[in-house]
């Protein structure tokens, strides 16, 4: 085995503590193998190596699931290698196979800490502050001094649209790799910024005042994506479904479908875990189909 002081043994008796407790502190990741296994064996260069690299930003522990069958269950592996990553004591990525070592590079990087992540610390101090022209400025040098940390981004992107500076925000966004664009965090942030411009385009109208004048007019639809918006943004998820819903029930094309874009993307943001969701994709699934 490896003699790399960043890469362990581990067993089910020292798995939590090792892998799971340590994790806490320092990303770990866990390969799965066997002896007999030829993928696992050109795999372990690899590893070995790249965790030489980063000299200790993360570990591999090495799990050998002959002798460990009751790890190999507990995280479901079906096939050989199988590397899983661990940070924060949660399973947060992994993959199955032998992969490029650059391809693993880029699932480590996406965890690992560098540098400039203390800048990012520095911002959310910033934001927590109330000061968040300073917060987007520090983000803004961060992103142009390291832009290979996939976590400036996100964070700049976010404190943009907290800040309302939507156009700078949508700019960020476009001028994405479009792969990057399609996945998360982005995916979110972006339905989250359009929401807020929605929300924004309302004016100063408050959601009691949209209220209103809904029940003056029922059939006033710009009127419901309005207070939708505004409902969003205010946490008010049930009632601002309930607007959407009531949108694609009376008109389905009315700015081409905005009722039923406006449920899908409040669903996105809500995720598929919350009981919300369940209930209100029923009730338009009901409603369209």
């Amino acid at each position: 085995m490896s003699e790399n002081a960043f890469v362990m043994e581990v067993t089910v008796g020292t798995f939590d503590a090792v892998v799971i407790e340590a994790s806490r502190s320092t990303p770990v990741l866990v390969d799965f193998w066997a002896g007999w296994c030829q993928p696992c064996q050109m795999l372990m260069p690899i590893l070995d190596k790249l965790a030489k690299e980063y000299q200790g930003k993360f570990r591999v522990a090495k799990v050998d699931t002959d002798a460990e069958q009751e790890l190999a269950l507990r995280f479901g592996v079906r096939s050989l290698p199988t590397v899983k990553l661990f940070v924060d004591g949660e399973l947060v990525d992994g993959f199955m196979g032998v992969q490029p070592e650059s391809a693993i590079r880029r699932i480590l990087d996406q965890w690992v800490p560098r540098e400039s992540d203390e800048a990012r610390t520095e911002a959310s101090r910033l934001i927590a502050a109330g000061d968040s022209p300073r917060a987007i400025s520090v983000l803004e040098a961060t992103s142009a001094a390291d832009p290979d940390n996939p976590r400036v981004k996100p964070d700049l992107l976010r404190a943009l649209i907290d800040a309302e500076a939507f156009d700078r925000a949508a700019r960020l966004l476009a001028d994405l790799p479009m792969n990057e664009r399609l996945e998360a965090p982005y995916t979110d942030l972006g339905v989250e910024l359009r929401v807020r411009q929605r929300a924004s385009g309302a004016g100063e109208v408050d959601a009691d005042t949209l209220k209103l004048a809904i029940e003056r007019d029922p059939a006033d639809l710009e009127k419901r994506l309005e207070l939708a918006a505004k409902l969003t943004v205010a946490g008010e998820h049930r009632e601002a479904l309930e607007q959407y819903l009531e949108v694609t029930k009376r008109n389905r094309g009315f700015q081409e479908d905005a009722g039923r874009k406006g449920l899908v993307e409040l669903f996105q943001l809500l995720g598929d875990a919350n009981p919300l969701v369940t209930e209100y994709r029923r009730r338009m699934a009901a409603l369209l189909y």
